[in-house]
């Protein structure tokens, strides 16, 4: 059986999901065979496993951190937040009802049978178990039927690490409040405290800190510095969403900001390169003249469509397209360029018969269904027109996950061609549309192949009669790149953290103090 622990936070974006891949890093480093695991995952960035499954990607870059394989076991729940006030509901990877809030509250007990041989699973091929919970456990109004902080810590014997955010300001009064209202139980699995997101002289904390471990009567088990670390984000809380200016890059890549903006992930490839910046937009002023447009994912393609052609953007983006702008689209993206959305069964938003006009600017039709498509690529691409001519013949990889099924007039343009991996079976396709500069793809992750970003970042250089990158090297390679972040991410809590004091957690388990 595993060892486990669990970081909880006094909020959201407390910096639980880095905190627990660090510690995944650091139990990997020191020889363990270590699994993440957070029983319910709220967030619109998904990943697809080797056998098909959907599950949230704060786990899938906790099990990288690991040096394991995503498995869908790490994350049984994920809700992704469809409207204001429901959400698609993830069960072991499978998408099995999208529900209203109500709905999903008085349901997600039932589902604890499904969390705990999830859990089982793990715990019987790891030696520890790095257990993520949710927002905060003293969200009074949600304790009682609690499945992701508490009541997981309690069903997994679990002992917890609260971290708080004292870049938000108020972090002693956030972990002080939040252990006094948590019942006696619950206030006796926590073992220990994180400062997190410190910035400055720590011996100025100090007092605070002793204040603080005497109040409670848990020891602070460390002070976490504000990290400059790429690792993907979690969730549209990500500070990625903000960048609103390219500074001094080269190239300027302009994403949409759809307000159900999914997959956002796609693009930190292009942050690591210095020659490009990567800003989100989600007003017409914000656009400008960015070198390349991005029309990302989106959990409801038909409603954020309507969003960009209320607000302008839409139009923008169709000026910008025929002056010669790059215009690229992915899933959702994809299928807002085509020039038909069909929604007979009411999949997009409960309406059937839904139908509206695409942008126009490939020609392809989009009808959905209820069926979810969930599926691993590999492929090439065909031969590329346009800017992006550079990109013919090249390996890629990736995952889609889409309702819908996108129907070409002009196959001609198939810009991919893919080999679907889902299990152990394997079927072959055509994928996309690349029409001049203007190019739609289902797959995701499609940029992080070798020598594909460079590809396009040097095609934009050039088309601005700058020098094209140079690769005698072998080019950028994002996989190693991420890997030095997580060693540093690693280093960086081991210099800050007491892990003789979280080893001591850890082997202790619950038994009384």
């Amino acid at each position: 059986m595993a060892k486990a622990i669990m970081i909880q936070g006094t909020m959201s974006n407390a910096g639980k999901s880095l905190l627990a891949a660090g510690l995944c890093r650091i139990f990997r480093q020191d020889g363990y065979r270590v699994a993440p695991f957070k029983s319910q995952n709220m967030a619109l960035n998904s990943f697809i496993t080797r056998e098909g499954l959907e599950m949230g990607r704060a786990q899938v870059v906790q099990a990288q951190a690991a040096g394991i394989e995503p498995s869908a076991d790490m994350n049984p729940i994920l809700l992704k937040p469809s409207s204001d006030t429901g959400s698609q509901v993830i069960v072991n990877g499978v998408p099995v009802a999208t529900m209203a809030a109500r709905d999903y509250f008085r349901y997600k007990k039932s589902l604890i049978p499904a969390i705990m041989e999830a859990y089982g699973r793990l715990d019987r091929e790891y030696d520890i178990i790095v257990i993520e919970g949710a927002g905060s456990p003293a969200e009074i109004n949600l304790k009682n039927d609690d499945i992701v902080n508490m009541g997981m810590a309690k069903m997994a014997k679990a002992p917890v690490l609260l971290a708080g955010d004292i870049d938000r300001g108020g972090v002693f009064a956030q972990l002080y409040g939040t252990v006094m209202l948590l019942e006696p139980d619950e206030r006796a699995m926590i073992r220990g405290l994180i400062i997190n997101k410190f910035r400055g002289d720590k011996t100025i904390l100090l007092p605070g800190v002793d204040m603080i471990e005497e109040l409670c009567g848990i020891p602070v088990v460390g002070v976490a510095p504000y990290m400059n670390i790429d690792i993907e984000d979690e969730d549209s809380l990500s500070s990625r969403l903000t960048s609103r200016d390219a500074g001094t890059a080269l190239v300027d890549i302009a994403v949409i900001r759809f307000p159900r903006l999914s997959n956002f992930t796609d693009f930190n490839i292009f942050s690591a390169m210095k020659e490009a910046s990567v800003r989100y937009v989600g007003r017409l002023g914000e656009l400008g003249r960015p070198d390349m447009i991005i029309l990302p994912g989106t959990k409801n393609t038909m409603g954020d469509l309507l969003w960009m052609r209320q607000n302008g953007l839409e139009a923008a983006v169709l000026k910008a397209a025929a002056q010669g702008t790059p215009v690229f689209g992915i899933c959702g993206g994809y299928q807002m360029m085509g020039e038909t959305l069909i929604d007979e069964a009411g999949t997009e938003n409960g309406i059937p018969g839904q139908q509206t006009t695409g942008m126009g600017l490939l020609k392809a039709s989009t009808v959905f269904h209820e069926e979810k498509s969930r599926t691993r690529v590999t492929g090439r691409f065909e031969a590329v027109e346009g800017i992006f001519k550079s990109l013919s013949g090249r390996s890629l990889e990736g995952y889609e996950i889409h309702m819908g099924r996108t129907d070409l007039k002009d196959t001609g343009s198939t810009f991919l061609r893919l080999k679907e991996h889902q299990g152990k079976s394997e079927a072959r396709k055509q994928d996309g549309l690349a029409c001049g500069n203007l190019y739609g793809t289902y797959v995701h992750g499609i940029f992080d192949g070798p020598g594909i970003a460079e590809a396009v970042v040097s095609a934009l250089m050039e088309a601005k009669g700058l020098t094209a990158l140079k690769t005698e090297d072998g080019g950028f390679n994002y996989h190693a790149y991420r890997e030095q972040q997580y060693d540093k991410l690693a280093e960086e809590l081991r210099r800050n953290l007491d892990m003789d004091k979280i080893y001591r957690i850890l082997e202790e388990g619950l038994e009384e103090k």
